[in-house]
């Protein structure tokens, strides 16, 4: 049976990120425009119980869990890239960009730590390392997502462009923690026409998913052969018809599922769709949310989603009306995310 409830402590602005832990599919950590990051446990109470929050100088844009269930870390928009020590509370300054940080994610096979910033580099802490220890990559252009598979990083810019380097090339790196040139696995270029507004691996590291902002959804693979490169295509999604008029919106986030290898987007038509990227079929559709989708996350044993929403630009609101930012975490039937049966 799916069953689907909203955190009874949500939080006051805009919502970032929305982020489940590693190892506990109860944990979810959530990332707000007010400054806070949040620490939930999904299960405790009725709605779910708000554990602890962590505030910050100015808003925070995305946020992930570290090592284990009790660390986190947290991309403000401060310029900071922050630890947070979810046991003690502690907050500790990993690095500083020198623009807000954008996006923050961890990969647990090399123990490594990436931020991206709007000064259009990338930190790449290496967590043996003490705080303050990292390498920066510079990037061609302005960073909008990072996602990470097992063994690749892939990082979407302004421009179109994405650029995929090899995870054991960046652990390699800091070696020596400084600038370098350190040159990207592949350069690509969007499939897509308009602005990369998300992107997302596949959990079994044969590719990615990325979104526009002009209701489009590309998935590709890795493998640079023309065979697997012919298998890429985009389709056409997040799109309403209002008054004979083709209405479309922006697709603010994707998620894999870890087990099943599907995966969900979410819009500003306030709707969270799962896809069979193999099948190239839509598998379900719910219903719409009472505001834009800005974050979507699964647990890692699949059984939740967690979807944030919250007015997004496409709104065109200076002030954000009461119950409209709400985190809503839907507990999935155990063939809700399958794929499409051949």
């Amino acid at each position: 049976m799916s069953s689907q409830f909203e955190l009874a402590q949500n939080p006051t602005d805009a919502i970032s990120a929305v982020k489940f832990a590693p190892k506990n599919p109860d944990e979810l950590i959530v990332a707000s425009w007010d400054r806070y990051v949040y620490h939930y446990d999904i299960q405790a109470d009725h709605g779910g119980k708000l554990l602890q929050k962590f505030e910050h100088p100015q808003p925070v844009l995305d946020a992930c869990f570290g090592r284990d269930d009790m660390e986190a870390y947290s991309a403000c928009l401060d310029w900071s890239v922050r630890r947070i020590d979810l046991k003690s509370g502690e907050l500790t300054v990993m690095s500083r960009h020198e623009k807000g940080v954008r996006s923050v994610i961890f990969s647990a096979t090399y123990n490594l730590l990436v931020s991206a910033s709007w000064d259009s580099t990338l930190h790449i802490h290496n967590l043996n390392s003490p705080p303050g220890t990292y390498t920066t990559i510079t990037l061609p252009s302005k960073p909008f997502s990072l996602s990470a598979s097992p063994t690749k990083l892939v990082v979407a810019m302004a421009n179109r462009s994405l650029h995929i380097y090899e995870l054991d090339t960046l652990a390699k790196a800091t070696a020596q923690p400084t600038i370098v040139d350190v040159e990207p696995w592949q350069r690509r270029e969007s499939s897509m026409k308009y602005m990369t507004r998300a992107v997302a691996c596949m959990p079994n590291d044969a590719g990615y998913a990325s979104s526009s902002i002009e209701g489009r959804v590309a998935v590709e693979w890795f493998d640079p052969s023309d065979e697997s490169q012919s298998r890429k295509y985009a389709f056409k999604c997040h799109r309403q018809n209002q008054d004979g008029q083709d209405v479309v919106y922006p697709v603010h986030a994707l998620a894999f599922h870890p087990v099943h290898g599907t995966f969900a987007s979410g819009g500003g038509d306030g709707v969270v769709a799962l896809w069979d990227g193999v099948a190239k079929r839509r598998i379900r559709q719910y219903q719409k949310f009472p505001a834009s989708v800005a974050s979507i996350d699964f647990s890692s044993n699949g059984k939740f989603v967690a979807i944030g929403v919250s007015p997004s630009f496409e709104n065109g609101m200076e002030d954000l009306p009461d119950g409209t930012i709400k985190v809503f975490v839907r507990q999935l039937s155990d063939s809700e995310a399958m794929g499409k049966k051949k």
